[in-house]
């Protein structure tokens, strides 16, 4: 069946401006379906040739105005050109959506680095969208250096891309001189670009991910935990500063509950409920997964809570602590970690470890708990933050040895038990 097929402009009457002018518009009908068209622009209707749809000659400005109209036409023409070469479904709405660029199709990857930012990105913590800007820089900062363009046809993503991508990671300067990029780093940089290819992939921007010949491999990476005196080193130190002392606080809450820095911060009076035991507990959700998390009140983190009740920053809120930014946080923590001498890498996030491994595995709680106290939804996530270490294993063959010398002292043949039987040497 052929398809009618014809543009032209007119005034919409009925969109008459302040200043006595009437918008111009482009009507593109096919089969008898219209979609129109803003120009954006417009003219009085004295000014306005209805049989050729373009301003009258000897008007002032009709020269610039109808030639910017010709371009218009040309645009629309070649959207509808456009369609038919891609065999697609030819109406009037798909031409005009052509023309705006509104179904614009992905087919570079700054276009679906745009796709992901606007229906992906709204969905995630601003922390991981952080992460993905700088991902996205270096990603077009190797196409730059690679290819010597701004960007690339998502066609030419393949196997051997990856590879060099990778390798740029590994030799080029980082973002911030005092941020250099590890292993793991890259592998995470690795792992979001997977993400983006795994969206063109379901959409069918490309037929094969390249990816699906790719490994990411993660390095195991333990992570600092305070022990026993380091911990009890950190609580007695005397700390004039108030802002050092309330992170200080605020670290060793998190050492006694197990909770993350945005936990902590978001905490409020209503999750201390009455546990099972009649005891306070913590009864929060993870923010990273939405998991449930219930938590009892240990004796030293209630004592935490009643010291700042009365702080002024929490005072007319609901807030249980007071806490500053995530930033902020970590670079006290640096200068707090000096003052008691500990020589480890003291982040908020070693807390959460110290939890794990110090107040919880090597007091003996079972690691099925510990993973329950620290929301994980898998044992083997637990099983990275509680490290069995040495004072554990110790401790446990301890009880071992005192175990088999028990048994064998009580199951120890002596002779004068068997008079009848005698040593043959």
């Amino acid at each position: 069946m052929k398809n009618t097929f014809n543009v032209y402009f007119f005034l919409k009457t009925s969109g008459r401006k302040s200043n006595g002018q009437f918008p111009i518009y482009a009507r593109v009908n096919i089969n008898g379906k219209r979609a129109d068209i803003s120009t954006k622009r417009s003219t009085k209707i004295e000014n306005w040739c209805r049989a050729s749809g373009r301003l009258n000659s000897k008007t002032s400005n009709a020269r610039s105005t109808n030639k910017y109209l010709d371009n218009v036409y040309a645009k629309i023409l070649d959207a509808h050109k456009q369609l038919h070469m891609e065999n697609g479904l030819i109406t009037a709405q798909a031409v005009k959506s052509r023309y705006l660029g509104s179904d614009k199709k992905v087919t570079s990857l700054g276009d679906l680095i745009e796709y992901h930012s606007q229906y992906e990105l709204p969905k995630l913590e601003k922390g991981t969208v952080k992460n993905y800007s700088a991902t996205i820089k270096y990603l077009f900062r190797f196409i730059k250096n690679h290819f010597q363009g701004d960007d690339i046809k998502l066609q030419f993503i393949d196997y051997p891309f990856l590879v060099h991508f990778e390798n740029y990671l590994r030799n080029c300067p980082p973002l911030r001189a005092s941020q250099p990029l590890h292993h793991n780093g890259i592998m995470k940089h690795m792992e979001r670009f997977q993400k983006f290819m795994n969206i063109a992939t379901k959409f069918g921007y490309v037929r094969t991910n390249p990816f699906n010949l790719y490994e990411l491999k993660f390095k195991p990476y333990e992570s600092d935990f305070l022990e026993l005196q380091e911990l009890d080193r950190l609580k007695k130190l005397e700390i004039p500063e108030e802002g050092l002392r309330i992170v200080r606080d605020l670290f060793v809450f998190a050492c006694y509950t197990g909770l993350a820095y945005i936990e902590v911060k978001l905490i409020k009076d209503k999750d201390i409920v009455v546990g099972v035991d009649g005891e306070d507990w913590i009864n929060v959700r993870r923010k990273k997964t939405n998991t449930p998390v219930k938590v009892p009140l240990l004796k030293e983190a209630k004592r935490i809570i009643e010291l700042y009740s009365i702080h002024p920053d929490i005072k007319n809120t609901s807030s249980l602590l007071p806490v500053y930014s995530n930033q902020k946080v970590n670079q006290y923590l640096k200068v707090i970690a000096q003052k008691a001498e500990i020589k480890k890498h003291l982040t908020f996030h070693v807390a959460r470890h110290t939890f794990a491994t110090t107040i919880t595995l090597l007091n003996n709680v079972p690691l099925e708990t510990v993973s329950k106290l620290l929301g994980h939804t898998k044992l083997s996530t637990t099983q990275r933050y509680a490290r069995v270490v040495e004072k554990k294993i110790s401790s446990d063959m301890n009880k071992l040895r005192g175990i088999l010398n028990n048994a064998q002292s009580t199951t120890m043949v002596k002779a004068t038990d068997y008079p009848h039987l005698k040593v043959i040497q």
